[in-house]
């Protein structure tokens, strides 16, 4: 099977010794990979892997994090994300997501199905993701830049931290540095503290010395439209370039998306308001210039790209690639017919979504 092919999933079978698997096993919540051997077609790898995720590692279906230690590559890549996708009935929002980002602009990590077997024993489909990383930017031919993982509520863009309801004991807090120095984490503190000490008279000078203010409203739109809920204050990676010295945001984490929480269950059309929220946010669109040109950002978005019409082909097919595997899946192929009803579900959330939206837009006035 080719990778990357949009019609075949490609199988990849993972070899763990019987010793390693039981230390794998032994504790869901261990960051200590185990070794394992790799065979996708023809090509063999030797690689690191190891279970990945927050409450997820619960769930009788694992995620995992494969690394690549000879060759140390794989598609450009040294390491790939193996997303079990266990509570998301329809297995395509996270994709949809990403895609959806990347048609309208937002740097977006690539993504595709695999059909993994672990030991012999097939479980499941899986979703590979790219991590965003120092390779992901040279891939992209983007300057270099550190790079970091938004992973809790602490990176909310506030000096309060949402767990205690009191200042931070550092700006830090929430952000995992995924690539860059140690010096790279003072650009970030400033960044911080400038979002929540400059007054509102300088802030639309001061910010854009520090964000790409038309790049973080187009993402804005992206979570808006998707009704990401978690991607306001974690679910996201952000990349400062090193020739601009901006900040752009980059989406991460999206299967709570498209009328469904991150637990699975319905999120309703109307839940999140149309501007979004989180300190930034509410910040940008207090500057009346900003706030207008983000109304235009979400028309545009509204008018051609987040439509019944300009996406029930890219749903459909996702749903028809998949279906063959998802019932071969372990953990999906009982609840079939809720995998059969979902791409009906995305659609009208698509459109009731799309027409909240414009009916709100004036809300963008005041």
């Amino acid at each position: 099977m080719l990778i990357g092919k949009d019609n075949v999933i490609p199988g990849y079978s993972f070899y763990i010794h019987p010793r390693d698997f039981k230390e794998l096993r032994s504790d869901t919540w261990s960051d200590d990979p185990v070794s394992a051997k790799l065979r996708v077609g023809k090509n063999k790898y030797n690689v690191e892997i190891v279970y990945r995720g927050a409450h997820t590692r619960e769930f009788p279906k694992k995620s995992y994090l494969v690394t690549f230690i000879k060759p140390a590559k794989f598609f450009g890549s040294r390491e790939i994300h193996l997303n079990a996708e266990f509570l998301d009935p329809s297995m395509m929002r996270y994709k949809l997501s990403l895609d959806f980002f990347h048609s309208i602009g937002i740097l977006s990590p690539e993504s595709r199905y695999a059909l993994v077997k672990l030991n012999g024993v097939d479980i499941g489909v899986y979703l590979q993701l790219e991590s965003v990383d120092d390779l992901f930017l040279q891939k992209r031919g983007l300057p270099a830049g550190p790079i970091y993982y938004a992973h809790n509520d602490d990176a909310n863009f506030s000096l309060i931290s949402p767990f205690t309801d009191d200042v931070k004991d550092s700006l830090e807090l929430g952000y995992k540095r995924k690539c860059g120095a140690d010096s790279d984490d003072s650009e970030l503190c400033e960044l911080i503290y400038k979002i929540n000490t400059v007054s509102r008279a300088d802030f639309s000078n001061e910010i854009s010395k520090y964000v790409a203010v038309e790049k973080y409203l187009y993402w804005l739109a992206g979570v808006v439209c998707t009704q990401n809920f978690d991607g306001f204050i974690h679910n996201y990676a952000l990349y400062r370039n090193s020739e601009t010295g901006l900040f752009e945001i980059i989406p991460w984490d999206c299967d709570g998306t498209w009328g469904r929480d991150c637990h699975g269950e319905i999120m309703e059309y109307y839940y999140i308001p149309v501007e979004g929220y989180n300190t930034l946010s509410a910040r940008i669109l207090d500057v009346p210039h900003f706030r207008r040109r983000y109304k235009q950002v979400l028309e545009e978005i509204l008018k051609t790209k987040f439509t019944v019409e300009a996406l029930e082909h890219k749903i459909v097919s996702l749903y028809t690639l998949l279906r063959p595997y998802v019932m071969l899946d372990l953990y999906k192929r009982d609840s079939i017919s809720e995998f059969d009803a979902e791409p009906d579900y995305i659609l009208s959330f698509i459109a009731d979504r799309n027409k909240y939206l414009q009916d709100h837009l004036s809300c963008l006035d005041c």
